[in-house]
């Protein structure tokens, strides 16, 4: 069985498709986003031995809840803490210091932690939501600031030291992402009607060091800067990943021709 990608900007229902794989195909190994992932390490704490034992320390109330969320890979501590429900004031806060993204790595630390994972992982059967695009691509663009080239250049690098044969990327698309984007705005409110999810994903961007340095604060900022994204993933996958990929238009497609190519 292969293992399956989901991808496509904010909004396009990635979320909905690795669901409904999910159910149709249960012995399939799901790691959404905030999960721990053998390849990313969105919503995850990356630590040393010492960090590790620091954090066990500070957060002994719930010491064991911590250790069980752990994951070890040789000489890293991977804690996907925004799975452990706690009241301690500072845990969630203190743990998201020790993520990869938001420019908290140098770039030649950051491509040697994707590339090496990538490299890695060699199982097969797993469905993975925003671990080969999302995530990366914001580090890359928004805080990282590489040029389109070099942003192609390392798609092309990570995909040469990866198990490619057993690979499949679902990529979500569509033509109007402005109408999808003011959708979502709409719909991921608070009872109260206020937009949270814009309000972050802008907030986001605009105090991004692209963001500082291109002036973005407006709904068309954020628009723009997704439009780039798609442009740019598609031209990844034009150039890249070719025959790896199944296009689908986002929120209008039939499950059941996917779940057939995936098995």
């Amino acid at each position: 069985m292969k293992n399956v990608y989901v991808e496509g900007i904010q909004g396009m229902g990635k979320s909905t498709l690795v669901n409904r794989i999910a159910a149709a195909i249960p012995k399939m190994k799901v790691c959404r986003e905030g999960d721990y992932s053998p390849v990313d390490l969105a919503w995850c704490a990356w630590m040393s031995e010492q960090e590790y034992k620091s954090i066990l320390e500070k957060y002994a109330p719930i010491q064991d809840e911590i250790v069980k969320a752990t994951v070890r890979e040789q000489e890293h501590y991977i804690i996907p803490y925004t799975t452990i429900i706690t009241d301690l004031p500072g845990f969630h806060k203190d743990l998201e210091n020790y993520e990869i993204y938001n420019g908290r790595k140098t770039i030649s630390e950051l491509k040697e932690i994707i590339l090496t994972r990538y490299k890695n992982f060699t199982e097969t059967g797993y469905l993975f939501e925003c671990s080969f695009f999302q995530n990366i691509m914001e580090d890359l663009i928004l805080f990282h600031m590489l040029s389109d080239e070099e942003i192609v250049a390392f798609y092309r690098e990570l995909y040469e030291v990866m198990d490619t044969e057993n690979f499949l990327l679902l990529y979500l698309y569509s033509d109007n992402l402005e109408e999808h984007i003011k959708m979502i705005q709409k719909e991921r409110c608070d009872n109260n009607g206020n937009e949270l999810w814009y309000q972050m994903m802008s907030e986001y961007v605009q105090h991004s060091p692209y963001g500082r340095k291109n002036g973005c604060t407006t709904f068309d900022d954020l628009l723009n800067h997704f439009r780039h994204r798609q442009q740019l993933e598609l031209a990844i996958i034009d150039e890249v990943l070719k025959d790896k990929v199944m296009i689908i238009p986002a929120k209008e497609y039939d499950i059941e021709p996917l779940i057939t190519f995936i098995v």
